[in-house]
């Protein structure tokens, strides 16, 4: 297995681009990785990366290596599936990504129970509000909301999420309530987004008589963590727009009160992606299944506890 483990620890520095992360996605230390690679290197007697102090680069012998080595480990996933299609108990590791809000309060709390009943399948979950590239990655399945941007995954779609504008009663108090939509265009109103690497500008999509409209909203504060968000708005700081499942406890006590109720955002898609080949993985395809059904149960509870 040595081998084998040589050449995924190869694809992932090549993937990725840095053998640090390379070592933290196989769970190594850097050291074994680049041992591996220098292991590899030394079989096939060729040099698989030109290394700088600053830059991993692969040579012309890499980029070939690697086309050969991802169709290998490949059919090695599929045998592995194969066999697991036939036994009664599925086993291997799944690595799940969504993001923060959803993985917390969807996911998170339903793996223990999906281990339990399949105790051979570890889950290793991974939650982040930035996008993710699932090959990049080396993802099985990652949950979303709103709409994917790669074609070449499929996709499940899971529900649709009621979202809500909403501000505590403190900021409403000092600043005044919103009555149009309008308003959070003039600045007038700070308006809380959410933010990464290559997120669009903001634009608040609300569904009004003459049909949707995106408000371009403006705000003093930004994160790429909904919660950070989320807690701003309780402390009085700003308006936030959210779906209704990830602050249900706090419309119900009141300490976030809906606004523009007139001309509500329109919901917001929650579904997974994966790979066809992924899929055909019968953990990917069990994980999917569990998780489905207890996301629909949770939203529903939770979209009742809020009203």
């Amino acid at each position: 297995m040595s081998y084998f483990d040589n050449i995924r620890t190869f694809v992932r520095v090549y993937e990725l681009g840095n053998m640090s992360a390379a070592a933290r996605d196989q769970r190594i230390s850097a050291a074994v990785a680049s041992s591996r690679i220098s292991q590899l290197e030394d079989y096939l007697n060729v040099r698989l990366f030109q290394r700088t102090t600053r830059q991993l680069n692969p040579t012309e012998q890499g980029r070939i290596f690697y086309e050969g080595a991802c169709r290998i480990l490949e059919a090695i996933d599929e045998a592995e599936a194969a066999v697991n299609q036939v036994t009664s108990s599925p086993r291997g590791t799944l690595f799940v990504a969504a993001p923060l809000g959803v993985g917390r309060r969807l996911i998170a709390p339903d793996v223990p129970e999906f281990k339990q009943e399949y105790p051979l399948i570890d889950v290793r979950l991974r939650l982040s509000d930035r996008k993710l590239d699932l090959t990049a990655e080396g993802l099985d399945v990652a949950f979303f909301l709103g709409v994917p941007e790669d074609s070449n995954l499929r996709m499940k779609k899971i529900a649709d999420c009621p979202r809500v504008i909403c501000a505590a009663p403190d900021y409403l108090a000092a600043r005044g309530t919103p009555q149009k939509p309008a308003e959070l265009e003039t600045g007038a109103h700070d308006c809380l987004n959410l933010r990464y690497p290559g997120a669009p500008e903001f634009q608040w999509p609300l569904q009004t008589p003459e049909g949707i409209r995106k408000i371009a909203v403006k705000g003093p504060f930004e994160s790429d963590d909904g919660d950070v968000l989320t807690g701003w708005a309780l402390d009085g700081h700003g308006i936030i727009l959210k779906p209704v499942f990830e602050i249900a406890e706090h419309l119900s006590s009141g300490a976030l009160v809906p606004i523009l109720t007139d001309t509500p955002p329109i919901p917001i898609q929650m579904a997974c992606l994966y790979t066809h080949r992924r899929h055909q993985d019968p953990k990917t395809r069990l994980f999917i299944d569990f998780m489905t059904g207890r996301i629909q149960q949770a939203l529903a509870q939770r979209q009742k506890g809020a009203t």
